[in-house]
């Protein structure tokens, strides 16, 4: 009943949209095609794609606007969610914190701390949601592995986390150039490989060390192919150190094939979340399917719109402001290590 009633708010949200560049703005169109949100705003300035969108989606021509402050002029959105590059989501939440309008931007939250305070602060002093959006929120099996470890104890106390995320490579798999244009740039992206798929590893870890940040983080970035992204990482290898356990993320855009994984070794089991749905569970020599339950969440939109209506509190979830500040905060720790080569210890 609480995802049949979730869902039928979500559908009545009015929701603008800032940015149609990342590519993951598909997954907002598809939603909206499926009649699970209204689109009542879109702010993107480039004609091309946004004769693109409007062809493939069918979206009505009143709904595009050049820039964020016309559109909340003429339309009054429940919230706003973005998919323009990263260092432009302060720009995003300046523009809507003071009108009290709440913001769900696309992972990660900020390429700097600076950045990521100062949207929390205006979130603080307009009193609105700041949300992260991350594909892996919404996997039933990582939902269910933060049941298992810290809700049942299935596995004893945490002592390694190790999360894979990678694939061929954003040029590779073929991402709009829309989008290449700003995820392979260190200043609009923050990084390349790092930033792309290392958040989901530290955005991850946090959640299940129920919001603790790291003591300190030891980054490797390489960069494999130059001639394909010669201004940023295209690999990376980040050590976070916890006061009795050990996270590692892998992250990379130099694999065979796409992986989000997620392994964690406790003192009794261990368990490992192969995918969105499959789950293994190991006890001394045996490895056994654990059947997963579905969550109470699985969209990002009906999360959304019972966090608008008071229903639930973020606090330290995947999407909360206090994770994703920590996140923020390791990234940014990992690209000063590999750069100067040491161990960075967190403020």
């Amino acid at each position: 009943m609480l995802i049949i009633n979730s869902v039928l708010q979500a559908q009545q949200l009015n929701v603008g949209v800032v940015g149609l560049s990342h590519d993951h703005a598909h997954g907002i169109m598809n939603q909206f095609k499926k009649g699970e949100v209204k689109i009542i705003g879109i702010v993107e300035s480039d004609n091309q794609l946004v004769a693109r969108y409007k062809d493939r989606y069918q979206l009505p021509e009143g709904i595009f606007f050049k820039s964020i402050a016309e559109m909340l002029e003429r339309t009054k959105p429940d919230a706003v969610l973005a998919y323009n590059p990263i260092v432009e989501h302060l720009a995003v939440v300046e523009a809507c914190a003071p009108k009290g309008i709440s913001v769900m931007v696309e992972k990660p939250l900020a390429t700097t701390v600076k950045d990521a305070e100062r949207m929390a602060a205006l979130a603080r002093q307009y009193d609105i949601h700041l949300l992260t959006n991350y594909e892996t929120t919404w996997y039933p099996s990582n939902q269910q592995v933060n049941v298992m470890v810290n809700e049942q104890q299935a596995i004893g106390k945490i002592r390694k986390m190790v999360v894979h995320d990678g694939h061929q490579g954003p040029k590779e798999i073929g991402c709009s150039a829309e989008f290449l244009s700003w995820l392979t740039d260190p200043i609009k992206n923050g990084g390349g490989a790092l930033t792309d798929f290392g958040c989901y590893g530290a955005n991850l870890m946090t959640w299940l060390m129920k919001g603790k940040a790291p003591v300190a983080v030891t980054a490797v970035t390489r960069q494999i192919k130059p001639h394909i992204y010669p201004k940023v990482d295209d690999d990376a290898t980040i050590l976070l150190e916890y006061e009795d356990a050990t996270g590692i993320v892998e992250a990379s855009w130099n694999w065979p094939f796409g992986i989000k994984d997620f392994e964690v070794f406790g003192t009794t089991g261990y368990l490992h979340a192969q995918n969105s749905n499959t789950l293994r569970e190991r006890k001394k020599d045996t490895y056994e399917i654990v059947e997963v339950n579905q969550p109470s969440y699985s969209s990002n939109l009906v999360y959304l719109a019972d966090v608008l209506s008071g229903k639930i509190k973020p606090a330290d979830d995947l999407s909360s402001l206090n994770n994703n500040l920590i996140v923020v905060k390791i990234l940014e720790a990992a690209r000063q290590s590999a750069k100067e080569g040491r161990r960075v210890v967190l403020k």
